[in-house]
């Protein structure tokens, strides 16, 4: 998986349409090769993104789990403590 895309399911408060179109557009470069598409390919790119952020969002509106949500900032917490440890 790519670093730059996050879990987004079972956050409270839920994830944005915003961090889900973010996380397709990193999963369609990744998969794709490029940051940022030639015109050319610039049409099937954003539409890419457009139907992976649209099966994103069905997947997390159908996921269940009885665990608690998870506080983004505790998480985020966790992440810079593992981030300082990997780069100290």
């Amino acid at each position: 998986m790519c670093r730059n895309i996050r879990q987004l399911h079972n956050f409270e408060p839920p994830a944005t349409s915003a961090e889900v179109e973010a996380a397709a557009l990193q999963y369609v470069r990744k998969v794709s090769g490029s940051t940022r598409p030639s015109k050319a390919n610039e049409e099937a790119f954003a539409a890419a993104v457009r139907e992976v952020a649209h099966a994103t969002q069905h997947l997390l509106d159908a996921l269940t789990t009885t665990a608690p949500p998870k506080d983004r900032e505790v998480e985020a917490a966790k992440a810079r403590a593992r981030a300082a440890t990997r780069y100290a």
